[in-house]
This record gives structure tokens, sequence and C-alpha cells, in this order.
């Protein structure tokens, strides 16, 4: 019998673990005594009954290997015919990862853990690890992992890093742990002595499409920390590519006109940088633009890129040599960020929470990326019809897009318009707090490029030293 291995008698006795005792109290079973449950509540108690189509948690790794982004388990015999599809992604890209990055301390981090949904049951309840029994040990893996990493610059500067959510696929965000260590060190806490504050720079990776727009709507919601400036990064390279320049290849030289200035096509190019300094200042937030200057970069270039930053209404646009000079060339946009952050604010979110999951969808494919709207597959609608039944609906949306392109096309270079947002699949992260829309053809599972870096990496054995790297 199940329920005899499951509580075996050790002395005479049977016993419920604590992580069994939470499920029996999620089954509204109030009994805390093995022999006391009915035959009705042990069958309750032991039995999942997972649908095996409706199981969402996958296998992770950190090396990016296509071919397991589909695979089929359960082939071996001993399995007792317990086949079905499921797939790797990348380590970063798990559930595991997104809670630690938003987990408040090791209590939350224990709670959130237990809150993750792996399937349905036949029923079509959520089954979560606490119902499998393995967040408590799931933790005790993690209780090491939560403490952040200090390191420091080249320049001594202190720095935490702190966790890794895939920007594509979670919220790209280092860890709201980490940002209050920072904020304390840094003397910026309630009650603490304003002429002591300094300053705390956090990440929110890739555009302002997606990191910045996860940090505000996820993060900031989580932590309830609200930052007093953005900084936006932007370089002439990029800026010109968007402005129709061509593909760069991996492994070859780059084109010319990424070398030479070339006006036109840099403005065409900065449409791209004002939609993003206006996705920015929907936030209420001010906004400082850092134009990183390298040794083909020209001053007529960086003019161009500081007046339209301005025209399109941010605070600041200052051409930064950090490249080339460390610190010191960035000196002039310290102090832009300084007085950025002393501006008034009137911070928002993006949406409510308690919209339906499909408006707070559209939301972000019209105000974030320019769509049209949203088209939603069979499988999407589904999801949507599942999580709201279970209770999922009222959690923010974390979308899983390209970050080559304002819309779901890593082609459609510049601001695109006129295109509908194609949202393919809906995954459900409940213990790290977000629904993830899967657009397009996005992978959570990586391939490699055409010329992998691998190419380039080897051993010096003279001085036993990894050469390639950088």
């Amino acid at each position: 019998m199940l329920f005899n291995r499951l509580c075996p008698k050790k002395k005479g006795k049977r016993v419920f673990a604590p992580v069994m005792l939470d499920r029996l109290q999620r089954l509204g079973i109030n009994k805390s005594r093995p022999e006391d449950l009915t035959p009705e509540e042990v069958s309750q108690f032991v039995r999942l009954d997972i649908d095996p189509s409706t199981i969402t948690w996958q296998r992770v790794m950190d090396t990016n290997d296509r071919f397991l982004r589909k695979i089929e388990v359960g082939k071996n015999p001993t399995e007792a015919g317990h086949e079905r599809m499921t797939g790797f992604d990348i380590a970063v890209a798990s559930e595991v990862m997104a809670v630690l990055a938003l987990s408040s301390d090791l209590r939350d981090m224990r709670q959130r853990l237990g809150k993750m949904v792996v399937a349905s049951s036949r029923a079509g309840n959520p089954v979560t690890a606490d119902d499998i029994g393995i967040s408590g040990a799931l933790t005790v893996l993690m209780k090491d992992a939560i403490k952040p990493n200090l390191m420091q610059t080249l320049e001594g500067t202190p720095v935490f890093v702190h966790a890794g959510p895939f920007a594509n696929i979670a919220h790209g965000n280092s860890s709201v742990i980490a940002d209050r260590i920072a904020l304390k060190l840094a003397g910026v806490e309630p009650g603490m002595d304003d002429s002591n504050m300094g300053y705390v720079v956090t990440e929110a990776g890739f555009g302002a499409d997606i990191g910045m727009e996860k940090f505000f709507n996820i993060k900031c919601r989580v932590s309830n920390l609200v930052p007093n400036a953005v900084v936006l990064v932007a370089t002439v390279k990029a800026l010109k590519m968007h402005g129709g320049g061509p593909d760069v290849v991996p492994g070859k030289p780059l084109p010319e006109v990424y070398l030479n200035e070339n006006l036109p096509m840099l403005e065409a190019g900065c449409a791209n940088l004002v939609k993003h300094i206006q996705n920015a200042k929907k936030f209420g937030i001010p906004v400082v633009v850092a134009i990183n200057k390298f040794t083909s970069d020209t001053d007529a270039e960086m003019g161009l890129i500081r007046k339209m930053a301005l025209d399109a209404g941010a605070s600041d646009a200052v051409a930064c040599d950090n490249w080339a000079k460390g610190g010191l060339g960035a000196v002039d946009l310290g102090k832009a960020v300084v007085e950025a952050c002393d501006k008034p604010s009137d911070f928002k979110y993006l949406y409510d929470v308690q919209d339906s999951i499909e408006s707070k969808i559209t939301t972000i494919a019209k105000e974030m990326y320019g769509a049209d709207g949203i088209e939603l597959s069979k499988e999407a609608r589904e999801k949507i019809s599942t999580y709201t039944r279970q209770g999922f609906a009222g959690l923010p949306i974390c979308m899983a897009k390209t970050h080559l392109s304002l819309s779901h096309d890593p082609t459609k270079k510049g601001v695109p318009t006129g295109f509908t947002l194609p949202i393919r699949d809906i995954r459900a992260s409940v213990g790290a707090g977000f629904l993830y829309p899967l657009i397009g053809s996005m992978q959570t599972m990586p391939g490699l490029p055409t010329r992998p870096a691998f190419y380039d990496i080897d051993i010096d054995f003279d001085t036993d030293r990894v050469v390639g790297l950088f």
C-alpha cells in the first residue's frame, strides 16, 4: 500500500513529515496523526493523480544544445510505459533561478519554491513542488546560493553579482536581496542621514522593452523598491543597424558603414532609441541616455544622438569614454544621473495585475512593442482558461521575446509597426510569481550559431592559460 511506503512505521509508530502536514492542510484535512485518516482521506493524500500531458516542469542544463529542446522520456522497460514528450531549458531559464532572484530571504524562497506548479491533476487542480514533497530538500540545495557574491570592478568599486534569470524568458534582473544589501551599505534606507547617501546601480537586462518593463512590472511589485532614474545605454553601431545597416556576421570584420561616419543612417536608427525613451517615460521616471563612445565614433554622431534623445524627453544624454578611460570616462554620466535622481518622479505600473491575462499581454504588446494587437494560439487560449480557473490570473506577465527587435521578428529593426504579436503558448512560474507567454519562435533552450565561439577557445601550453574566451 502506497500509504505504508510514504508513512512507514518507525518503532511501531507512523509520523507525517512537515511537508506532508502542509499538503494535508491544502487538502482541507485538519489531522496530524496518520492513524486518524479515513480511507477516503488516505486516497486523497497519497494520490496526486497527475495528468502526464499537463507536466510543465522541464530539466535544465548550462549547455546550448538545440536537440534537447524536445525529447521523449520513459522509454526504458522499468518505467512501465510512462512515456511522454518533454525537453530541456537552459539553466537560467529555470523557474528556480527566477525564484532565487525575487526572494526576499530564505523563508520566502522556501515558500516560493513550494508554490512552483509542475503539472495539473486529472481533475484540473495544480500540483506543486510542495505536493510532491521536494520543496524543503530543494531549499537546502539553494541555501548558499541565496547569499550574494561580493566582487569588485577593475577600479575597486564593490559589486554584487547574484542570480541570472534569463532576460528573454524570465525577468532578467539581478536579485532583490543584492539590491537591498547594496542600498543599506549605500545609506539609502529610511531614517538614514541623507548627507551620507550613496547611489546604487542595478541591472535590468536587455532593452527597455524587455528587462526594464519586467523590472518595473514584476521586480518593483515584489520588492516595493522604486528607482530614481533610468539609464538607457546606446551605441552608434547598434543604432546604425536599426537605421538599415547590414547584419553583423560573427567572425567576420565589421562592415565599413559601422566604422565610418554616416549621419543619415544613424538618424534613422535613433528612432529605436526614441521608442525606448518613450517606453521608460511611461513609468514616470526620469531617463538618462548613456552613449558609449568607441574609437570609430565621431563627435557629430555623439551630438546627433544627444539631440534626438533630448528631443524625445530624456533628462540628459551623455557621451561616455569609459570603454577607453574607465571610471574617468563616465564622470559626466555620473553627474547626469545624480541630477536626474534629484528630479521629481511619478512612478506608475503599466497595468493592473487584476486585469485579465489577455488584457495584460495586449497592453505590453501595444505600449512597449508598438504592436496593433495580439494573436493567441489555441494552446495559449487553453492555458489562459486553465490558469484563470486555477486562480493564477492575477499574476504579472513576463514576456518571453527576442531582444533583437521591438517586435517578435528578429529581422525587423528600427521601430516596426503594423504587426500582430503571436502568442504561441503561456507557461506559469507561480513560485516566482508571474506568467510567461512564449512569443513567436522564442526558444527556452538556445542553440549555437553557425560560427560558435568554441572555434577560438584553446589552451596555451606554454603558460597553461585558456585563450580565446574574450
